[in-house]
């Protein structure tokens, strides 16, 4: 083996989502840095879906942009159309998603990443972890060069000992048919005792955009306004310049065709070893488990402004080629549709995520830790996420700082990491609005206001950027304060107002927070009524943000007061030493989980899956009982 004697202090290994957040934070915090990937053109490749953000994925992308991270700043430079999801809802649950341009987005990641100080890039394959006394201190390339380092994170994806299969047809190879990363799970499971399983995901066909019939299809645009994944970004793409996406239904033919060729499918021949993702499922999954329905939703999606494909969101199949061609067909608007590329199944191995701790270290390997698809998640957002906290964990480690634990209260992400740490997963876990007990305190609008102050103290962000937030706040404080201190009069043009909207008017003597908690009433509609407020300069984000901090304001201190209680069990500490699996009284398959997992506090060990009550009250009285005053 040859030594590289240029240490790093991290060593990032895989150039996905997750490895280019946790390089580019990990170089951020003034760690020297190498990011290690296969091959630099797919650095941040979109192999699936093109797309940033989504349903609770839009608020991760917003978090990572609060923290620092790389993920909003650059989807915001070059989308093909940016819409927010659920206008129709309350705030807790409306999000941002954007059609990326699938050629220029990993472009400019790849260009970013090329211009951050103390970090290198290079080309390369990882089988092993390099080890000195069962000690991480580095990685060994397929060539037997080992390159040393402080820490080193996975984020290899979906590459290890990756198969793409169509029909019965099965290829060793990574996404878009890609090397696969081979050697390393081997050496993690044989070598390093950790366990793996597997894990199966899929991606549609891609159809040449100039076969299409699109009149037999339902436009679907962007949304009107000025919106942004990142708190930074001034300049927006114009409505009239974005692309539009297309909505068409399966068919009665659709169904039969793949009714008719399941036995066809990998799914149902017996070849797909993996687990698929419960709530993106190939479209055979779905024929077969919601037989009820009698036809299912599909999006026609730009892939990028500079090729002629489009992208068949919801079509995910693993069937052979000649049937994949007659499922098109049987499409509105796709009858003559040319298919650019097929779809295909992809399964992979992944990392047992009850093995890690809450910072993504992996517990008997200090200084290894993971983060992405190689944790058991799904998605590009779901992978920064993680990439992100590993990087600052890492770093902070290497410092001898307290780690950085997010709660479920505080953002997406603490929820993402606790639920897979202490839950595990069994299939492609994905983060969805329905995970956050307190998704009302995890809006979109207030990522910076519940990770701001986080990132500044980890110094991930620039001075400049916190005073600019610090603004922001006191100009929505001082928007709270007028509107609590107005009371309403006659006021001619108020009055004209919401007897022209509503058909009646106000009572007089009541404030002006009063009148804004009403449902249909917009502050940004009656705030040029009010001199007090006119004279501020204030832009639209922050009348917002203030408004739904006037309308929600009970059911946000509900929440709050809820989260508090949460609080009080995560704040009772566990001492690390405790022998669970002689602790009397405790349930044996408590006793088995919780010295699997180890739990740091009560409110963890509460959050494990079949860790009962009673338990609970166990491990509360041995604390009490052994406390040390």
């Amino acid at each position: 083996m040859n030594l590289n004697q240029n240490e790093y202090d991290v060593i990032v290994v895989g150039g996905g989502h997750a490895g280019c957040e946790a390089s580019h934070i990990s170089a951020r915090m003034g760690k020297k840095t190498l990011l290690i990937t296969l091959n630099f053109s797919k650095v941040a490749n979109m192999p699936c879906n093109p797309s940033i953000g989504g349903s609770a994925k839009g608020i991760v992308v917003r978090e990572i942009d609060a923290l620092g991270g790389l993920m909003g700043k650059i989807a915001d430079i070059d989308y093909l159309q940016m819409k927010m999801l659920n206008t129709g809802k309350g705030p807790g649950v409306q999000c941002l998603r954007a059609q990326q341009d699938k050629l220029n987005y990993p472009k400019n990641v790849l260009k970013y990443l090329g211009t951050v100080e103390n970090l290198d890039l290079m080309e390369g394959c990882v089988k092993e972890i390099y080890l000195e006394n069962n000690n991480v201190r580095g990685v060994v390339l397929d060539n037997g060069k080992i390159i040393k380092s402080k820490s080193v994170i996975l984020t290899t994806g979906t590459y290890m000992q990756s198969d793409i299969l169509v029909g019965h047809e099965k290829i060793i190879a990574g996404p878009d048919g890609e090397k696969a990363s081979l050697g390393l799970s081997p050496f993690l499971e044989k070598e390093m005792g950790i366990k793996l399983f597997r894990l199966k995901t899929g991606t549609p066909q891609r159809i040449k955009r100039s076969s299409v019939d699109f009149s037999k299809t339902e436009i679907e645009l962007g949304s009107k306004g000025n919106y942004a994944f990142s708190f930074e970004t001034t300049k927006f793409i114009p409505l009239e310049e974005q692309l539009p996406c297309y909505l068409i239904y399966t068919t009665p033919e659709t169904h039969k065709i793949i009714r008719d060729n399941l036995d066809k499918s990998a799914m149902y021949s017996g070849l797909v070893e993996g687990i698929g993702p419960r709530y993106c499922p190939s479209i055979e999954d779905k024929i077969v488990r919601f037989s009820d329905k009698p036809r299912h939703q599909l999006f026609l999606e730009p892939e990028s402004r500079y090729t002629d494909s489009i992208y068949l969101q919801g079509f995910s199949t693993s069937m052979p080629r000649e049937v994949q061609i007659k499922m098109v067909h049987s499409l509105p608007g796709l009858e003559n549709a040319i298919i650019l590329k097929y779809a295909y199944a992809i399964e992979y191995d992944a990392i047992d995520p009850t093995q890690f701790d809450l910072t993504l270290m992996v517990k008997k390997y200090p200084g290894l830790y993971c983060a992405g698809q190689i944790c058991g998640t799904s998605g590009y957002e779901e992978a920064a996420g993680l990439g992100i906290m590993a990087g600052i964990n890492a770093c902070l480690r290497l410092d001898n700082k307290e780690p950085f634990i997010l709660k479920r209260d505080e953002a997406y992400i603490g929820v993402m990491i606790d639920d897979i740490v202490n839950k595990g997963t069994n299939e492609p876990y994905r983060l969805l609005s329905s995970r956050a007990e307190f998704r009302l305190l995890l809006r979109s609008d207030n990522a910076d206001q519940r990770l701001r102050d986080y990132a500044y103290k980890l110094k991930t962000i620039s001075d400049k950027t916190y005073q600019n937030y610090k603004h922001k706040m006191e100009n929505i404080s001082k928007i709270i304060e007028i509107c609590n201190k107005i009371h309403l009069g006659d006021i001619k043009y108020l009055d004209n107002y919401m007897m022209n909207k509503f058909g009646e008017t106000y009572k007089r003597g009541i404030t002006l927070s009063n009148l804004i908690k009403r449902p249909s009433v917009k502050l940004n509609e009656v705030i040029n009524f009010f001199d007090d407020l006119k004279n501020l300069s204030l832009n639209e984000n922050e009348i917002e943000e203030a408004e739904i901090l006037i309308k929600y304001e009970g059911y946000i201190k509900k929440q709050e007061q809820e989260a508090e209680k949460l609080k009080k069990l995560d704040n009772i500490e566990i001492p690390r030493d405790i022998d669970y699996l002689n602790l009397d009284g405790l349930a044996l398959e408590a006793r088995s989980k919780l010295d699997k997992i180890r739990p740091i506090s009560i409110g963890q060990a509460s959050r494990i899956s079949g860790i009962n009550p009673s338990d609970i009250t166990i491990l509360n009285l041995y604390i009490q009982k052994n406390k040390k005053y």
